[in-house]
């Protein structure tokens, strides 16, 4: 478990065609070797992966093939050539984001980013050719208001349509300069993960739901029925 707020930046080599390099940054290097040991979880640009070896200035991990399908691990040439990176989560650590669990849903792309007196404000949709798996994965998670992880960082929507199509975030200029954000260009891929309560919710509306997808019942005491209120 991690809470979306990045400790460092690295880059990634390939070992062989499941095994992974992370190298550190020089000043990121403190902060996630400190006190890293094997089988400890790092969330690699959201990708939660378990150390296997430990180096110099960095860590061995190993993929599998479902994440690689998932995430940008398998693209890299398409996604920011650096990755964030934080470490897991402590029991009476600070949560300063949000939950998020490194378990990626899917895959994103930079439709816009504009910078304002206060904010970058960033736009999120589908890749072309990965339409059907944002449709499937990510657009029944996407709401305004609610909380999103790209990249591993936690955000909140400020703006999306009706349909979670696309998603716009207001990123925080420091937010913007300590993570991979200011490395993107319009049209690079990155990790998307849904808020972990909003999948719960999708799961059990889509049980009882069943193959209609349509209710006309869900009301305030239904949630309170089921522990929402």
């Amino acid at each position: 478990m991690f809470t979306g707020l990045i400790q460092g930046l690295g880059s990634i080599d390939s070992l062989e065609n499941d095994r992974l390099t992370i190298s550190l940054l020089k000043n990121s290097s403190h902060a996630i070797l400190s006190d890293l040991a094997i089988g400890d979880s790092v969330a690699v640009d959201g990708i939660c992966l378990t150390v296997e070896t430990i180096l110099a200035n960095g860590f061995v991990a190993t993929v599998s093939p479902e994440t690689l399908s998932r995430s940008t691990l398998e693209n890299r040439d398409r996604a920011s050539k650096y990755v964030n990176l934080e470490t897991s989560l402590r029991v009476g650590s600070k949560i300063g984001g949000h939950f998020v669990t490194g378990h990626v849903d899917g895959i994103g792309c930079l439709r816009e980013s504009l910078s304002t007196d206060r904010a970058w404000e960033m736009t999120f949709a589908s890749p072309p050719s990965l339409a059907d798996r944002w449709q499937d994965y990510i657009a029944r998670l996407v709401l305004s208001k609610g909380s999103i992880s790209v990249n591993g960082i936690s955000l909140t929507i400020a703006e999306c349509d009706r349909e979670g199509s696309w998603f716009k975030v207001a990123v925080i200029p420091l937010t913007y300069a300590e993570t991979n954000l200011r490395y993107l260009k319009i049209g690079d891929w990155v990790n998307i993960e849904g808020d972990i309560l909003g999948k719960y919710v999708d799961r059990l509306l889509s049980h009882r739901l069943g193959d209609n997808n349509h209710r006309e019942d869900i009301s305030l005491g239904f949630l309170a029925e089921h522990g929402y209120l």
